[in-house]
């Protein structure tokens, strides 16, 4: 059965071609790029995964500018715009071409610092406006039912639980819950320590369904994950079936087969959407919301000021529907 599986996979291999591998950076963009990530990560406390976001984008525009037989060091403005058409023409996004202008823009301004450049080809180049699209949210039935999916009866049961509960009830990211450790959950107060982007700490709220699941897995779920190991403060607080820390995409994972479940298309950043819009639609304040969500402008937090009024105004269509359609005849006289 097996060597025949492996016919068969070995059939496709030669049916499909090869993908050809992109050209390697000449020695001077690997070496610039390479610099500049160097001295942001020291500088900046950037995350590992910001710092792939970077290099993605940096070698992506230094391979473009290589095909063109052109230098970093070598362009203007006019050749500039010709790597935006080429995004363009390629279906970029206009949010992800918006981080890509930002991003080779820094690393200019970087240049001209260093001394490396004695001016900055790209000053007072805009980058293309973002798209302005209001994040798609659950009703709290929906939420609730995502949330619940999992059924608590063993020990992954009852981690995936406890995860869902509390990207729900908190509204924090991925990153910031894989990042937790056993020391930043307060049961007694009800608060958790979220270490956020650039390693901002702050306070985040837990109610108590989520603490009763949360409970529910440090008692009967994760001592079986541990393995008699990671008991100390510092340990993590999720942990995969290994006994290490649970990592971001295994929790993508997570809630995507939990949306299975429940019949809901679902990804964890959907759950932070639906904490911050239906906190405003409680009447929250959006200063509290902002320092909640950890977002250092309340220009951020705004958007889901947009949605909560999306929401109203499509629930006061439907309520004046309601009343006033026109009713059907009957029949009967």
């Amino acid at each position: 059965m097996t060597a025949h599986g492996d016919q068969g996979a070995s059939w496709q291999r030669s049916e499909e071609p090869a993908a050809a591998a992109p050209p390697p950076l000449d020695e001077e963009a690997e070496r610039l790029i390479a610099a500049y990530l160097a001295a942001i990560a020291a500088e900046r406390r950037r995350s590992s995964l910001t710092l792939r976001n970077y290099r993605h984008d940096l070698v992506d525009y230094a391979r473009f500018v290589q095909a063109a037989g052109r230098s970093l060091l070598a362009v203007d403005r006019p050749f500039f715009r010709s790597y935006l058409a080429e995004l363009a023409a390629r279906g970029i996004a206009r949010g992800s071409v918006a981080r890509k202008v930002s991003t080779i823009h820094t690393f200019y301004r970087w240049l001209v610092a260093e001394g490396v450049l004695n001016a900055d080809p790209l000053h007072g180049l805009r980058p293309p406006k973002r798209e302005r699209r209001l994040p798609r949210v659950l009703e709290p039935e929906q939420a609730a039912a995502l949330v619940t999916a999992p059924a608590a009866d063993d020990v992954y049961g009852l981690r995936d639980r406890a995860i869902l509960e509390l990207l729900y009830a908190t509204g924090m990211r991925v990153a910031e819950l894989v990042a937790l450790d056993l020391a930043a959950v307060d049961f007694a107060e009800g608060r958790i320590l979220v270490r956020g982007k650039g390693r901002k700490e702050r306070i985040v709220l837990a109610g108590r369904p989520a603490l009763q699941a949360l409970r529910r897995y440090l008692e009967q779920g994760r001592p079986a994950l541990a393995k008699g190991r990671n008991r100390e403060r510092g340990a993590p607080l999720f942990l995969n079936r290994d006994g290490g820390r649970l990592s971001a995409r295994a929790v993508q994972i997570i809630v995507k087969r939990a949306g299975l479940l429940a019949g809901i298309e679902a990804h964890p950043h959907l759950l932070r959407h639906s904490f911050a819009t239906h906190l405003l639609d409680g009447g929250a304040d959006l200063r509290i919301v902002q320092e909640l969500l950890g977002h250092s402008s309340a220009e951020t937090t705004q958007i889901y000021t947009h949605v909560t009024e999306a929401r109203q105004r499509r629930a006061y269509t439907d309520a004046f529907f309601n009343i006033w359609r026109p009713r059907k005849r009957s029949d009967k006289t």
